[in-house]
């Protein structure tokens, strides 16, 4: 996924991909839940009382048997991620995705999925919902209908104590982590190229394939810094007993969406409608606090918000 587009024919869908709010790296596969530390626990969503009107907007060929599907991909602690078992999906989005389905009245079923084929399993009514980490952004909107959650940006992490005082605006000769196919990418890149071009030493980026890895070679200190999605920088901070710490503010932010196929306004309303109730009845916060994301907390949900 990147901060994780082809019409629906083959150009547009690539280009929706390439674009996300996470890893963004498309495997599918399961990275597993960090040991121990906060958020790494299967603890239910908090209980919700089901909004009758909301869940008439659902419609029939959705709700008919009692569940809504989501796509995910598992891959993108703290928002989707596998557990401990290696088998159940849990995380922010989780929590989250199972509140909505309560205040709709529906189960919610999460599915684990490459991330590039989360767009086209929309498409094709493989998935109703998806949720993982999807920066909503025009081009996506041109595709699927996205309903908005969150608020991610880049941000920027080292060992305990910045022992080389890293500093994401001077970043030249150093060694920083990144997961390959996010926009964290393209900023080290132009980074680099800002580094070369004022006779400095271009940036040793280090791209690995799973966000785990990134943050492994930080840990180990193969690296003197990573960049990631906030949440998951501000994730990782706050499960590695202390051993890195966050650098700087978030940059680049955006928001992440649900993504629904395009035109079933009904539906769009229901989750948009389900969303906001839960920010305003408390349980978005505390899903959020679960696994200490509260900096992305967003106050409105909004349909489509570039369109």
């Amino acid at each position: 996924m990147c901060i994780k587009i082809r019409t629906f024919a083959v150009a547009l869908l690539a280009v929706a991909v390439a674009g996300c709010g996470a890893g963004g790296n498309g495997s599918g596969g399961g990275s597993a839940a960090p040991s121990g530390g906060a958020g790494a626990s299967t603890n239910p969503a908090p209980a919700v009382q089901k909004d009758e009107a909301l869940a008439k907007l659902v419609p029939s060929d959705v709700a008919s048997d009692g569940k809504i599907v989501v796509g995910s991909d598992a891959s993108y602690a703290p928002s989707e991620f596998v557990d401990k078992d290696g088998t159940t999906i849990i995380g922010m989005d989780v929590d989250l995705g199972k509140a909505i389905g309560q205040k709709l009245g529906l189960e919610v079923e999460f599915q684990n999925s490459a991330f590039d084929g989360i767009l086209p399993g929309i498409a094709a009514k493989k998935y109703e919902l998806g949720m993982s980490s999807f920066t909503d952004n025009a081009e996506r909107e041109k595709v699927v209908d996205m309903v908005t959650y969150f608020s991610a940006g880049t941000k920027m992490a080292t060992v305990k104590g910045n022992p080389d005082g890293l500093n994401i605006d001077d970043l030249c000769g150093k060694t920083i982590a990144v997961q390959r196919g996010t926009v964290q990418v393209d900023d080290l890149t132009a980074r680099s190229d800002k580094c070369t071009a004022a006779g400095k030493p271009a940036i040793n980026q280090q791209p690995f394939q799973a966000q785990t890895d990134v943050t492994l070679a930080l840990t180990g200190k193969r690296a003197q810094g990573m960049l990631a999605d906030s949440p998951v920088v501000d994730y990782a901070a706050k499960t590695t007993e202390g051993a890195i710490e966050t650098v700087g503010q978030t940059y680049d932010t955006a928001p992440y969406g649900i993504v629904l196929n395009k035109g079933q306004t009904d539906f769009a309303q229901a989750v948009q409608g389900a969303v906001q109730s839960l920010m305003q009845d408390g349980t978005y916060l505390s899903i959020l606090d679960k696994y200490g994301v509260t900096n992305g907390a967003i106050p409105t949900s909004e349909i489509n918000p570039t369109s």
